[in-house]
């Protein structure tokens, strides 16, 4: 008489899904995903950024030193993401400055979001430099 095994190592959990974007570390998620995110929706404008980089340094306007975000787009025109902290779910500000102007003013970023995206991220970036009319034709 032959008996057939039960297979009961076969686990009825599921396979563990690859970590979000989002909880990748903060370097990594900005240096590989949203900054070449960013450079695509801005390629789709017609502009190739002079200067997209993560810096940590002195924030612009009020000091103080903090992880973000610097881009140049030409024409002069600087822009600068800053975070609290090292989490891209941290209190965010940016500021602008047109050509020949320094930055005077900060602005909340992102306040009423609980989770940041890559999406969201790169979308509200790019709503807020098309605002001062730096994408294009608006």
């Amino acid at each position: 008489m032959s008996t057939t095994p039960t297979d009961k190592s076969k686990s009825t959990t599921k396979p563990k899904s690859p970590p979000k974007p989002e909880d990748r570390p903060f370097s990594e998620f900005i240096d590989t995903l949203f900054l070449p995110a960013v450079e695509k929706q801005l390629a789709k404008n017609g502009i190739t950024a002079d200067r997209l980089e993560r810096i940590h340094g002195e924030r612009p306007v009020v000091g103080g030193d903090c992880p973000m975000v610097v881009g140049d787009l030409p024409g002069d025109r600087r822009f600068w993401l800053c975070f609290a902290t090292d989490d891209i779910n941290s209190a965010k500000v940016i500021t602008l400055a047109d050509p020949g102007s320094n930055p005077t003013l900060l602005e909340s970023f992102l306040i009423d979001e609980k989770r940041i995206s890559l999406p969201l991220l790169v979308s509200r970036l790019l709503q807020r430099l098309n605002g001062q009319k730096w994408l294009g034709v608006n």
